[in-house]
């Protein structure tokens, strides 16, 4: 199966103080270990949001300002004009994603998400592109929640083990950051 990926870069980055994408974690920005995961797994791979320093090529929002929907919706997109049933939705500050995630969240029918004894990693997720005009409608009617989208379709959770470093950890402030380099330190 050939499955393109999209890195969820278009947040603010309040809480860590900017671009969460260009953040260093052991020497390299977030998006390069996200990038790093994800390129052995995915057929081709874009950012959704700021171009980080020209390194990938770019999708942007239909609309901006929606949120991760929005950049959900730009993936499912840009996925079918390649031709793919199915597109891989990750974020830009999850830098320790599994080696084998498309595998298994390949295994699902419908929405496939990733889910730990944590609960459910919305954005990290294998999107039928065929939604699209569905969700295009629904951000229409004012949806912007993840999981109030995906609960209208069928969903399949995938579980993945929890290991340390978390598999799903998002780096959202400056002690996540750190908690992260002590993992790879």
């Amino acid at each position: 199966m050939t499955v393109p990926g999209v890195i969820l870069a278009g947040g603010q980055g309040r809480r860590i103080g900017g671009d969460k994408a260009q953040r260093l974690l052991a020497g390299k920005p977030l998006w390069r270990h996200v990038h790093d995961r994800l390129a052995p797994q995915v057929s081709e791979l874009v950012i959704n949001g700021p171009d980080p320093l020209g390194s990938l090529p770019v999708i942007a929002d239909k609309v901006p300002g929606l949120g991760p929907l929005g950049g959900i919706l730009a993936a499912m997109t840009w996925a079918e004009s390649l031709g793919a049933d199915n597109v891989l939705t990750v974020a830009v500050d999850t830098p320790f994603l599994p080696a084998d995630l498309v595998g298994r969240l390949s295994e699902g029918p419908g929405i496939a998400v990733a889910e730990t004894q944590d609960g459910l990693h919305g954005t990290t997720a294998l999107w039928p592109v065929y939604l699209s005009a569905d969700l295009a409608q629904a951000l229409d009617r004012g949806t912007r929640k993840v999981t109030d989208w995906a609960a209208e379709h069928t969903v399949t959770r995938i579980r993945f083990p929890e290991t340390v470093p978390p598999p799903f950890f998002n780096v959202n402030t400056a002690e996540d950051l750190a908690q992260a380099e002590a993992w790879l330190g």
